[in-house]
C-alpha cells in the first residue's frame, strides 16, 4: 500500500460551544495539499479545540469541516483515521504496551476486525521507528518512556496510518532543542499535510508555510509568517513588547522578547 496522497482541508464557520460558553466563533481556515499550517494564540484562545474538531474528538456545534471536499462529518471513524492521524499531547490506551506495539496501533484502519499483522504492517512499523529515531527504546513499555520519548513514539504511530493529513498538538512538548529541530523538519518533510499548535513562534516561524493567529476563539491574523508576526500584533495579542528581525539561515521572522 502506497502512502496517502496530501490531503486538502477546509474548515468554514466553525463554532464550538460547551457549557454555555462559546470556544470557537466562526473559524475559517485552509490548508492545500502537502502545506504545513500552524495554529498560534496565547493559552484559552482555541487552537486545540479547532484542532480536536478536525482529528474528530470534538463534535462542532455549527460549521464544516471538508476533507478533500468531504464532509468529515459523514466519514466513519475508520475512514476518518485512514485520512488524518494525530499526535496528542497526551497518549490513552497505551498501558502496559511496548513502544512497538503502540506505534503498530496505527495501522488499525487499514485492517479488518482482529486482523492480524502481516510483514508489511512489521515493515512499515520499523520505517516508522526509524525515522523517528526511537529503534533503540522500541521494545520498551511507553509508559517507562520520557515526555521526549513518548513524543517520538506518537509521531511514529502517526506515521505508519498513512495519513493524508497529520494534526500534531504541540508536538515539541518536552522535546530538547534538538529533537524540537528534528521533529518539525521531519514533520515538514512528510508526504502528507500538516496542522500544528505550536507555542514557540519563532519555530513556527521557521517551519510553517502559512499562521493561524487565534484570540478568544476567533482568527485574528493568518498568513504568511512575515505577515501575522509583526510586532503590533504581538503586542495585541499576547501584550508583549518584541523586536522582529531575520532569522540568517532560514530568512524567517525572528522575535526577540523585550522586557
Amino acid at each position: 500500500m502506497s502512502a496517502a496522497e496530501p490531503a486538502e482541508l477546509r474548515v468554514e464557520g466553525l463554532r464550538f460551544e460547551t457549557g454555555g460558553r462559546t470556544v470557537l466563533h466562526g473559524v475559517d481556515l485552509t490548508a492545500r495539499p502537502g502545506e504545513t499550517i500552524g495554529l498560534a494564540g496565547p493559552n484559552g484562545s482555541g487552537k486545540t479545540t479547532l484542532l480536536r474538531c478536525v482529528y474528530g474528538t470534538l463534535r462542532p456545534t455549527a460549521g464544516r469541516i471538508l476533507l478533500d471536499g468531504a464532509d468529515a462529518a459523514s466519514l466513519g471513524v475508520k475512514a476518518r483515521a485512514r485520512r488524518v492521524a494525530v499526535v496528542p499531547q497526551d497518549a490513552t490506551g497505551t498501558l502496559g504496551l511496548t513502544v512497538r506495539e503502540v506505534v503498530a496501533m496505527g495501522r488499525s484502519p487499514h485492517k479488518r476486525f482482529w486482523e492480524q499483522d502481516g510483514p508489511e504492517d512489521a515493515r512499515r512499523v520499523d520505517g516508522a521507528l526509524r525515522t523517528v529515531g526511537a529503534e533503540e527504546f522500541a521494545g520498551r513499555r511507553f509508559e517507562e518512556l520520557s515526555g521526549g520519548e513518548r513524543q517520538r513514539a506518537l509521531l511514529a504511530r502517526a506515521l505508519v496510518q498513512d495519513p493524508g493529513l497529520l494534526a500534531l498538538d504541540e508536538p515539541t512538548n518536552h522535546l530538547d532543542i534538538r529533537y524540537q529541530l528534528e521533529m518539525l523538519g521531519l514533520v515538514r518533510g512528510l508526504p502528507a499535510t500538516g496542522l500544528l499548535v505550536l507555542h514557540d513562534l519563532n519555530l513556527a516561524a521557521s517551519f510553517c508555510d502559512r499562521l493561524y493567529l487565534l484570540a478568544e476563539g476567533r482568527v485574528v491574523a493568518s498568513g504568511p509568517p512575515w505577515e501575522v508576526l509583526t510586532v503590533e500584533m504581538l503586542d495585541a495579542v499576547y501584550g508583549v513588547r518584541t523586536r522582529i528581525g531575520v532569522h540568517p539561515t532560514t530568512g524567517a521572522p525572528s522575535i526577540v522578547y523585550l522586557p
